[in-house]
């Protein structure tokens, strides 16, 4: 009876050749890495960056500066509240609490409602001329940061055809940055507060996901392209 019992065990935990398998490969899968849109608090926390420059725009619509710099620093706040009691990361909350207060610590420095937007108008310009530099230099930053993300080393620098791959995508990037801050130094300079306030939303994110795509495109093309030709990426162990 108890030799019946003991096989009978170990038939059920040993299961088919197909099942040990999948198992052995579930338990050998490396975990996921978060995506750009996870890392950002998810399809929500894209949406929750954008309404504290929206409250800000609203509030200066209809009162001053001290009213708009307390609407976008409730609603930064009232975020981070509510994304806690949900239980969500709020990684992402602090970090656009901290962004609102330099911002508005900008506008009460200078009395005027559009440097609220000043900061991220000159960060625009510093990644379009860091993303062009990379590209002049051989060693374009879609390329680094997409290796150094995926853990792939740089085997990739020594092919010209993956270089010209991450040559694209950071000229994407670039042209993204560029855009930026061609679009909101124009509607700074010339007082717009409103329509600064849709840019930022509207230039944000949303055109920021577009460049990745193909950043993305380029690393696939990338490894594809060392693999036919014998320099596979070394996978992070």
């Amino acid at each position: 009876m108890r030799t019946k019992s003991f096989l009978a065990t170990e038939s059920d935990t040993s299961g088919t050749p197909a099942q040990q398998s999948a198992t052995q490969s579930e338990r050998t899968a490396p975990p996921q890495r978060p995506s750009v849109l996870d890392q950002a608090g998810g399809t929500k926390g894209v949406v929750y960056s954008a309404l504290p420059a929206l409250a800000f725009v609203v509030a200066h619509n209809f009162s001053g500066i001290t009213v708009s710099i307390a609407a976008a620093l409730g609603v930064a706040v009232a975020i981070g509240v509510l994304r806690l009691v949900r239980g969500e990361s709020v990684q992402p909350a602090v970090g656009g609490v901290f962004g609102v207060v330099i911002a508005a610590g900008v506008v009460w420095f200078t009395g005027s409602a559009k440097d609220y937007f000043l900061i991220g108008i000159w960060a625009s310009l510093a990644g379009a001329i860091l993303f062009l530099a990379s590209v002049l230099v051989r060693w374009p930053l879609a390329g680094v940061l997409w290796n150094a993300a995926t853990g792939k080393g740089n085997a990739w620098r020594e092919d010209k055809r993956s270089r010209f791959y991450y040559d694209v995508a950071t000229l994407v990037l670039a042209a993204v940055f560029g855009a930026r801050f061609a679009v909101q130094e124009y509607f700074y300079v010339t007082d717009q507060v409103g329509s600064l306030g849709a840019a930022k939303i509207a230039m944000g994110f949303p055109l920021l996901a577009l460049a990745l795509l193909v950043v993305a495109w380029a690393g696939r093309s990338s490894n594809k392209r060392l693999t036919a030709i014998g320099l596979a990426p070394a996978e992070r162990g």
